[in-house]
């Protein structure tokens, strides 16, 4: 619910100010000085306004030119996949290309968008607490977003390679890869899916060396996050 930064911990009993610490202080903070002052920007409405789509949309696959249909600021796929590539290496919001077994397809896939601290998504929310845990959806998504933020990190330090992958109306929320050896990762929360599990159609298709549920029916959520990605 409020995500890894130590500095926000001691507001987490009061929302409303937990929410504008993250905002003011972290956020504003990384883009304006990891981001807009070491790489050239042209647009940085346009990268601020990604960066909330990201945090907002966290854990779903949305295509360039989707995003741009949501965006009024004018740009292009190629401006917004650099400027995502810049809130990833501020350890903001990355996106997860689709696995496959052609590294030219992967890069040419939609973006999973992911963030790498679930405090960002729900200052974005700016609802209640309870409102969030009381809702699947909403729950589902950040439940998702935990896990994914776990591995993503992971993937930025070197440690794994992370993917999604999504065939017609089956989709697998995890790819992991290490060398050679592929694991696939569903996280279940009881939330209702508008994609079916591809498990089986991913194991089929892929033969991967372990498939894990995180959350309801498999591995808890919490014993998950415990545990190094590795």
């Amino acid at each position: 619910m409020f995500g890894g930064y130590p500095g926000a911990a001691k507001l987490i009993d009061q929302p409303d100010r937990w929410s504008q610490y993250v905002k003011r202080s972290l956020v504003e903070t990384t883009i304006a000085r990891d981001v807009l002052l070491l790489s050239r920007v042209d647009k940085p409405a346009l990268l601020r306004r990604l960066f909330e789509i990201g945090c907002t949309h966290s854990g779903q696959v949305v295509s360039y030119t989707k995003m741009l249909g949501q965006l009024q600021e004018a740009g292009n796929t190629t401006t917004l996949a650099n400027y995502l590539e810049l809130l990833s290496g501020a350890g903001m919001v990355t996106g997860l290309q689709k696995f496959s077994g052609s590294h030219i397809r992967q890069r040419g896939s939609s973006p999973k968008l992911q963030v790498l601290n679930t405090a960002l998504m729900t200052a974005q929310l700016g609802l209640p607490p309870r409102e969030i845990r009381d809702d699947p959806a909403s729950w589902g998504r950040l439940a998702e977003s935990a896990v994914g933020a776990h591995l993503a990190n992971a993937a930025a330090a070197g440690v794994l390679e992370l993917f999604y992958w999504r065939e017609a109306h089956h989709e697998v929320d995890f790819v992991v890869r290490r060398g050679r050896a592929v694991t696939a990762i569903e996280v279940k929360s009881g939330r209702r899916r508008e994609t079916l599990s591809g498990i089986d159609a991913f194991v089929a298709a892929y033969r991967p060396k372990r498939v894990l549920v995180v959350g309801t029916e498999g591995t808890p959520l919490e014993e998950f996050l415990e545990q190094p990605a590795a």
